[in-house]
């Protein structure tokens, strides 16, 4: 069997919810054919270590560095996503560099922040089949 093409992802997302991005992982690796890099920063993985004075120009360029080599950003999007700076940047240098945006609808709801849904290429409920079509159709 040949190899699985790796998509490669950026996850928009706040750490102080992590359990949506640990959830959102777990789905896309276990997804049947489906095989991928994930450019984001997670918690256990931070773009700095903690204590580090970083200047928030540092940051977004640091941001920026991550979201560069991704083909399209996934964002979760909590209500939390609604008063997040630095997801708004996420979304708005995404944008800059030409990715195409997938919006994710909070699990079982079906309202999003009206930042993200109106600036996502395309908004997709909380189902492996539904995200993973989604980027394979934008990549």
């Amino acid at each position: 069997m040949p190899n699985l093409y790796d998509y490669r992802l950026f996850i928009s997302h706040a750490w102080k919810y992590g359990q949506d991005y640990n959830r959102l992982i777990n789905l896309l690796n276990n997804a049947k054919y489906f095989s991928y890099y994930n450019y984001s920063a997670p918690a256990e993985k931070p773009l700095f270590p903690a204590g580090t004075p970083m200047t928030n120009s540092q940051i977004r360029n640091l941001i920026s560095n991550k979201i560069r080599p991704a083909q399209v950003t996934l964002v979760l999007s909590g209500m939390y996503g609604a008063y997040s700076d630095w997801m708004k940047y996420e979304v708005d240098e995404s944008i800059r560099m030409g990715k195409p945006i997938i919006g994710i609808y909070p699990w079982g709801q079906t309202y999003a922040p009206t930042y993200i849904t109106q600036n996502a290429t395309v908004m997709v409920r909380w189902q492996t089949d539904s995200i993973v079509s989604a980027i394979r159709s934008l990549v």
